[in-house]
């Protein structure tokens, strides 16, 4: 579907369609993929503001990027703005539209992953926040990792959790199961339902309510004491001491009250604010989060961007029954009844002056601007490196986007290409491209570095070249190579291309950019691996440069990034070829079917530890195919009865722990 903003008659009537009533508009593009998700107290007015002037100008990159790809727009209604807000929230929650993140989360901010949506959950730290069940739950950002590394290992040693992402053994356990640290996963010596119970235990550890489990745990110890079952309830002694060890190594006493409480506060300059959350739990702080946002004038709508967007990522028991802010937000007592509903008793919001409320924000504040000066030098030494990097390559201007190049293979196998982008000295990764190597010279046992990155350039910059054949002006398309609004789709034109490799990598490419007629276009590098040298076009030695220089710094950032990227999805391929390569032979089971198994198991190693009837369960799979594949991975066993299970299949071990009975 076109653009509107190429139909204005489709545009005018879209927009005339829209009621100046309350409610949440969803901006699609021409895949009817969702966008942006927002509310609006007047729908017609808030919408219309996106296309006025063209539709570009005023707006932030992001948003003119965005309305440039809306092709369709929806609404719905609501009584009042308040409905609006909490349908809004629902809506993100489940759509997750890529121009809905308003918070950049800072990549040395990590997250605590709980995938709820398994059978037995796992809990692990990623820096990645990326949502592949709406049941999945993400605890953070964490500011302080190596608290979040330290307890993390105290959490599995008081509570027992499976210790290994792949089991050790096939067809039994592991020591961390026989010394109390697992419960047997792998297994299944524990059911799906107590694991979770378990897990929603230690999520407790991770929301700040400490205080509440320990209550829990207490009563139960209590419960178990009078059932004279004397050793779960050393078990639950034992976690208990564990803890009150955690809750001695976090929480930092701050004397004020014994209410809970999140107090936030912002430090900015003109591009960007820095955002900490504080949070006090009966008067101690457990956590401190950090976020950044794009800076507006107004401080109170930078407050207000923050706690809607991280409040409705939470659950309803993590929001404390008061919130401190350094600035009033233009919607408080909108915000203040939103939070209500989602905690399902009274929020309070409000702005301290005097005391010890105001003394918390002065905290916060000054933490603030310790992560604002953080990421203003980092800024400022992107930007020398940027400068230095122009000098050395004889540059009118310090170069903005900045692209790497690298191959990857074993032997001429899975051989793929990576292209990473730097924009202003930091990665870009939305812009990043990976190719798969279509040369078929290029084979297991034959490779060919310098084919392969000259095919890979071709397909790169095949558009603009076909765009210069056709008599375009390439000078005035790089002019236009900033605006987000340039609707001829050549918007990606690069200062700098980098090459990983020497002088014939380099050769290679140039000849490619010959056949493209762009070799006078674009100015193009290569980094040398051993000593760390930077070659140009037709030149017999490198370029003059120090090893400490910041331009040579940043180009081994960006050839580096641009290694892993291909190594990674080298791995990927390989994977995926050995994966398919397992499960192929085996007979009846086509393309479709083992797409089936993968998707509803996950991986091969987890196929090959299902039992008979979880084989028979899964999508498109019948008893006989599933015998099939159940006797692939086990040919010692062929002689077993077809429709009996293995010997243990469901069996609990003696002295197994009888289930907790916290129910929360």
């Amino acid at each position: 579907m076109t653009p509107l903003l190429q139909d204005p008659a489709r545009l005018k009537a879209r927009l005339k369609e829209l009621p100046a009533e309350p409610g949440c508009y969803l901006l699609r593009d021409g895949e009817d993929r969702i966008l942006y998700i927002g509310k609006a107290k007047v729908l017609r007015n808030r919408v219309r503001s996106y296309f006025q002037s063209g539709g570009g100008h005023g707006h932030s990159p992001r948003i003119a990027l965005m309305v440039r790809q809306v092709s369709e727009i929806e609404f719905i209604v609501t009584d009042s703005e308040a409905e609006a807000l909490a349908l809004e929230a629902n809506l993100i929650k489940n759509h997750q539209p890529h121009f809905n993140v308003l918070l950049k989360d800072d990549k040395k901010y990590p997250y605590l992953c709980i995938t709820w949506s398994e059978a037995y959950p796992r809990i692990f730290i990623t820096r990645r926040r990326r949502f592949r069940s709406p049941l999945d739950r993400f605890y953070g950002p964490y500011v302080d990792v190596g608290l979040l590394r330290r307890t993390l290992a105290l959490v599995k040693r008081v509570f027992p959790l499976r210790q290994r992402p792949q089991p050790l053994y096939r067809d039994r356990t592991c020591l961390n199961f026989d010394i109390g640290r697992c419960p047997g996963v792998c297994q299944q010596k524990i059911s799906s339902e107590d694991y979770h119970r378990t897990l929603r235990q230690v999520a407790m550890v991770f929301q700040g309510r400490n205080d509440e489990l320990l209550d829990l745990l207490d009563q139960q110890m209590q419960r178990y004491a009078e059932r004279l079952d004397f050793e779960s309830a050393a078990r639950v002694r034992d976690q208990l001491q564990g803890i009150d060890t955690l809750t001695a190594d976090q929480k930092m006493s701050v004397g004020d009250s014994s209410i809970s409480r999140d107090v936030i506060a912002l430090a900015c300059d003109q591009r960007v604010a820095a955002v900490q959350v504080f949070q006090m739990r009966a008067g101690k702080l457990v956590g401190r989060l950090g976020f950044t946002a794009e800076a507006f004038p107004d401080p109170g709508r930078i407050l207000q961007t923050v706690i809607e967007e991280h409040y409705a990522q939470v659950e309803g028991v993590e929001i404390p029954p008061e919130l401190l802010l350094q600035h009033a937000l233009p919607q408080q007592e909108l915000l203040q009844e939103w939070l209500s509903e989602l905690r399902g008793r009274r929020v309070r919001l409000s702005v301290p002056q005097r005391q010890q409320k105001a003394d918390l924000i002065e905290l916060v504040e000054r933490n603030a601007q310790y992560e604002l000066q953080r990421a203003q030098r980092a800024s400022e030494q992107n930007l020398l490196a940027t400068e230095d990097l122009a000098q050395l390559l004889d540059l009118a201007t310090p170069p903005r986007r900045i692209e790497g190049y690298d191959i990857s293979h074993i032997q001429g196998s899975d051989a793929v290409a990576s292209q990473v982008v730097f924009i202003d000295g930091l990665p870009a990764k939305q812009h990043y491209r990976k190719y798969k190597i279509r040369s078929a010279s290029v084979r297991a046992g034959h490779s060919d570095d310098f084919m392969s990155m000259a095919e890979v350039i071709r397909r790169r910059f095949r558009r603009w070249s076909q765009a210069k054949a056709e008599g375009a002006d390439l000078q005035a398309l790089r002019r236009s190579n900033a605006s987000t609004l340039h609707t001829g789709g050549l918007n990606d034109w690069p200062d700098v291309v980098m090459i990983d490799g020497g002088k014939g990598q380099l050769s290679a490419v140039m000849e490619a950019l010959r056949e493209l007629d762009l070799d006078q276009e674009l100015v193009v590098c290569s980094l040398a691996k051993q000593r760390e040298e930077v070659f140009l076009p037709g030149a017999s030695t490198p370029l003059e440069s120090d090893a400490d220089q910041l331009s040579l710094q940043l180009l081994r950032r960006l050839r580096d990034e641009a290694h892993r990227f291909a190594v990674s999805f080298h791995r990927q391929q390989r994977g995926e070829r050995m994966t398919r390569s397992r499960l192929s032979d085996i007979p009846g089971l086509g393309p479709k079917r083992i797409r089936d198994l993968l998707a509803h198991f996950r991986s091969v190693d987890a196929i090959q530890l299902a039992s008979l009837e979880a084989l028979q369960a899964a999508p498109g799979m019948g008893p006989g195919l599933a015998r099939q594949v159940w006797s692939h991975f086990h040919p010692q066993a062929d002689d077993a009865p077809p429709d009996q299970p293995l010997p243990e299949d469901g069996q609990q071990p003696l002295g197994d722990p009888a289930p907790l009975e916290v129910a929360l």
